[in-house]
């Protein structure tokens, strides 16, 4: 009998790992749902990027990049962002923690195919422009986030709301400027709105 690997088991994990832990929320959301949105998101802004923009890069990737940009908080769990951003030595810290978890991860995948996983947690230079995508469609769900809980009553998300929506604005990023034109508007109104 073989070795058993550890990964697929792990990543299953992400779904017991709830983010904006000193928030009050009104429903809780997990890495693994975030994931999935970041990688809804990141697609569409590679696609927004080729499309409108005379770009050309693989919009897949950038979608499988999202889907493994927070793995490593199985390992590390979800810092929340004033923790981690409170000083420089922290942010180092959880950096090297940070890239230990990925280590620990592509341990968990059969040599023969650990390759083909290394750059979902070691970034190569030539992901360069889909990582930016990956860290605004990040920004985007957690604006998006904000605004659902500020939609239901939650005014704890508030601050987060504007700060998250600068912290878009700043990117410069003609691609996040579309995204947010065509889609971000619908996150306010509700299902019957929609239809």
């Amino acid at each position: 009998m073989g070795k058993n690997y550890h990964f697929f088991a792990m990543l299953s994990r992400m779904k017991y790992i709830n983010r904006w832990a000193l928030m009050r929320n009104t429903y809780m959301e997990n890495i693994s749902e975030h994931s999935l949105e970041v990688a809804t998101v990141a697609h569409s802004l590679a696609v927004i990027h080729n499309k409108r923009f005379g770009g050309n890069v693989n919009a897949e990737r950038a979608a499988v990049l999202g889907v493994f940009h927070d793995a490593p908080e199985i390992i590390t769990g979800d810092m929340p962002t004033p923790v981690k951003y409170y000083s420089k030595q922290i942010r180092d810290a959880y950096n090297c923690v940070e890239d230990d978890a990925c280590k620990a991860l592509l341990e968990m995948i059969p040599e023969d195919i650990r390759e083909e996983y290394k750059p979902f947690f070691i970034k190569q230079e030539a992901d360069r422009q889909l990582w930016k995508f990956v860290k605004a469609a990040d920004k985007i769900c957690a604006y998006t986030k904000c605004v659902e809980e500020s939609k239901a009553g939650n005014h704890d998300f508030d601050k987060a709301a504007k700060t998250n929506l600068k912290g878009l604005e700043e990117l410069d990023m003609p691609e996040v400027k579309c995204f947010m034109e065509d889609f971000l508007p619908s996150y306010s109104l509700t299902l019957d709105e929609m239809n």
